[in-house]
């Protein structure tokens, strides 16, 4: 059985989509997956890049992909009435109803309700009203850590936690969201999932000579 962590910020569509596709795309095979919340911000800030809706023209050009992506597949997506918007209190919220015996990784429940909160029906993602309501249809989900006095938003140990899950995926390589860890193996974006799912199957590809050859490539010009 293989195990896959599945990286993830609410602010990515590409993290979206790849999460409704995921039960699909693992369709028979053995395996477990465990969700982590991350700051994609705190990764771009890491590496020193801008987000695909920092940079105008590639703004317009991923909403424009992102909607046919979700047409072509029969996925509802629409887009939020702002964004980028901050993340930051959907990701506590989601970290805040995680497991006592596996704090920072919520269970799938949490992340799809969090995810459509987002994505389905075009509502502002950070509104102060709309996250109260959410807030309130997760308390089913009760914790320690959610009970915070502070709310699961203002937690210092939730904020503690979503730090964590970010330094933890940057030190294993992982660069934006989504991202697929399974051993030592890293699989990125939502065009990665057929990658990933042949990888799980076993396809010998991934021991042979091409997966590592990239090591080798030098760098010819930097800027």
């Amino acid at each position: 059985m293989k195990h896959l962590t599945c990286y993830l910020d609410f602010i990515s569509p590409y993290a979206y989509l790849a999460f409704e596709l995921l039960p699909e795309v693992l369709m028979g095979l053995s395996y477990t997956v465990r969700y982590r919340p991350v700051l994609f911000a705190g990764m771009l800030k890491h590496h020193g890049q801008l987000g695909p809706a920092e940079i105008a023209p590639k703004r317009d050009w991923t909403y424009r992909q992102v909607l046919w992506l979700a047409h072509s597949r029969g996925i509802p997506l629409q887009l939020p009435a702002s964004h980028p918007f901050n993340p930051l209190a959907l990701l506590r919220l989601a970290v805040a109803c995680s497991p006592e015996g596996d704090p920072g990784a919520p269970n799938r429940f949490v992340c799809e309700t969090i995810f459509r909160h987002v994505w389905r029906g075009g509502a502002a993602a950070d509104d102060a009203g709309r996250l109260d309501s959410l807030v309130q249809q997760l308390a089913i989900m009760p914790h320690a850590i959610a009970r915070d006095a502070q709310g699961p938003v203002h937690s210092e140990a939730v904020k503690a936690q979503l730090k964590k899950n970010t330094v933890e995926a940057i030190a294993q390589g992982v660069f934006g969201v989504p991202a697929f860890v399974v051993g030592d193996k890293l699989f990125w974006g939502l065009d990665s999932l057929p990658m990933l799912r042949e990888y799980l199957h076993g396809a010998p590809w991934f021991d042979g000579p091409d997966w590592n050859a990239v090591t080798n490539v030098g760098a010819g010009v930097q800027r």
